[in-house]
């Protein structure tokens, strides 16, 4: 049994992940920001106390995630993997229309709770000796589309420093990835990548036979 971190679990693709990941009889650990969501998902999961961690939380407040890691990890014995799934998305406008006030949204979801979070839980994953990180993106940051800049560059920040973080703990047995989808059908419309598609990735990165995918951008499109 491992201990799983997962932020925006409360939307369609995170509730798929959170139900997926203790279907295998795995802890669950849930931080968002919607009370109301989160503790619908949490009487949906059903899990006993002693498997679960719900906390609404901000992942903006630094001092709110390094308290949430040291909690997750006391409850649990440790923490081993992170899958962080928080993050909207704004565009439709080129650079010179574009607003400061969006881009530092864009960077306020993306890059900096990755950071907040990379911070507070990859040492406690890499303590552990078997560890997952894990996103999802767009291609746009390998090939920037034309009126996404803002969200484009937020992304690009965010992989940076997931990527980077697989460099730096490569020898610790935590591997960190990112998964590229073009866009995600949550409707079944036929469109795009399923949840479905998305989840079966992840719990092959969080399987032994993917110790060696590390700091990969994974096309699921």
């Amino acid at each position: 049994m491992k201990t799983v971190v997962i932020t925006g679990a409360t939307g369609v693709l995170g509730n798929m992940v959170a139900k997926t990941f203790a279907g295998m009889g795995h802890n669950i650990a849930l931080l968002d920001r919607d009370k109301t969501k989160l503790d619908f998902l949490t009487r949906d999961l059903n899990l006993p106390t002693e498997r679960l961690y719900s906390q609404v939380i901000d992942l903006l407040d630094r001092s709110a995630v390094r308290d949430s890691a040291e909690a997750v990890a006391s409850k649990f014995g440790g923490v081993h993997a992170l899958i962080h799934l928080v993050g909207g998305w704004t565009g439709g406008v080129t650079i010179p229309e574009a607003s400061a006030d969006d881009f530092e949204s864009m960077l306020n979801q993306h890059a900096w709770t990755t950071f907040h979070l990379l911070q507070s839980f990859a040492p406690r994953i890499a303590a552990s000796k078997w560890g997952r990180v894990m996103i999802v993106s767009m291609p746009v940051t390998v090939k920037p589309s034309a009126k996404m800049a803002l969200y484009a560059a937020a992304k690009s920040a965010q992989e940076s420093l997931v990527l980077t973080l697989a460099e730096e703990y490569k020898d610790s047995g935590l591997t960190a990835n990112v998964i590229h989808v073009k866009s995600i059908d949550v409707k079944g419309e036929g469109k795009g990548t399923s949840p479905a598609e998305i989840v079966s990735a992840m719990t092959y990165l969080f399987s032994d036979e993917a110790g060696k995918v590390n700091g990969a951008r994974i096309p699921l499109y």
